[in-house]
């Protein structure tokens, strides 16, 4: 149960996508695409490396099949496509091409010749669980971040494709504000952290704490900004979902509604627990000494004020 368990709520959202009355042609484009993608990007360099940091390089252009996908299916159907068809595809063409492209050079750079430490630390996890077959939990594991493709992470975008109003309702105007400025709010996180990383190595200083600009009001803003990406695109999706209210039957259309709010929770603990912060800090507590104070002064996601008494957590 152990290896299937970490792909069930994702097949079981995939069987919804199939089953709906609206989305089960772009589900079943999107899922080959997908299977095709990860088998040859993912699956087989895992299996035969031992390695899972191939996920990084597979799971954003996952993201960018999303967006090609999304606009190619919408002009083949509907001869033609629309503003929100192409929006919403250079959205997920932006947010998946921008990391996939990041991971390449890394990859090509010989940099993914190692485990990276987020993927590293899924060994611990394992151990904890007692969990024997590495091989087949790695399987388990990168098959589950393409069949999160196929189904949560698919949904907001093609439900946008398919609402045939003209209007623009204000909650996409506000989704894509908030998109928009927590993509800003990324770059300019990376952007501070190469500046700070290339100090101090012009200063010939090593094991220091990054804890400059957005850095001083969360341990991890890049995380909490990725985070809002997706709450963006579940606000933008909202006018999309209720359009659908009269061409899904009742039960269909409150578990796309449904499923649509648990991204942002899927994406939290992604971001949070899986393999973002909670990994990368279990590998920094050890390398810099000066980390656990950050730690006790510093929110973990949320961004906040500085404090002089908060417990590390």
């Amino acid at each position: 149960m152990a290896y299937i368990k970490p792909l069930l709520p994702f097949l079981l959202c995939l069987a919804l996508l199939l089953l709906s009355n609206t989305l089960t042609t772009l589900a079943w484009v999107n899922a080959a695409a997908q299977c095709v993608l990860f088998a040859f990007v993912v699956l087989l360099p895992t299996w035969k490396t031992g390695r899972m940091s191939y996920v990084d390089i597979g799971w954003p252009l996952g993201l960018a099949v999303i967006g090609i996908v999304t606009i190619t299916i919408g002009w083949a159907t509907d001869g033609g496509v629309t503003m929100r068809d192409v929006i919403i595809s250079i959205v997920m063409l932006f947010i998946g091409l921008r990391m996939g492209l990041g991971a390449i050079w890394l990859w090509r750079k010989g940099h993914l010749n190692k485990e990276l430490p987020r993927y590293q630390y899924q060994h611990v996890r394992w151990k904890r669980r007692g969990i024997k077959n590495i091989p087949l939990i790695q399987q388990s594991e990168a098959l589950a971040q393409g069949a999160a493709n196929m189904s949560f992470l698919a949904l907001p975008a093609f439900m946008i494709s398919i609402n045939p109003a003209t209007a623009v309702h204000w909650l996409e105007i506000v989704g894509l504000i908030i998109w928009v400025a927590a993509y800003a709010m990324e770059t300019l996180a990376d952007v501070q952290k190469n500046a700070f990383l290339l100090d101090m190595r012009e200063k010939k200083l090593s094991k220091q704490v990054c804890n400059v600009g957005l850095w001083r009001y969360s341990r991890h803003p890049n995380y909490f900004a990725e985070w809002m990406v997706w709450n963006a695109l579940i606000i933008g999706a909202i006018p999309s979902w209720i359009a659908l209210f009269d061409k899904e039957c009742l039960v269909v259309w409150l578990l796309l509604g449904l499923c649509t709010l648990l991204i942002s929770r899927i994406m939290y603990t992604t971001l949070v627990t899986y393999t973002g912060a909670r990994p990368a800090e279990y590998y920094s507590v050890q390398k810099r000494p000066g980390y656990r104070q950050y730690q006790a002064q510093t929110n973990r996601f949320f961004p906040g004020p500085v404090s002089k008494t908060k417990q590390a957590d």
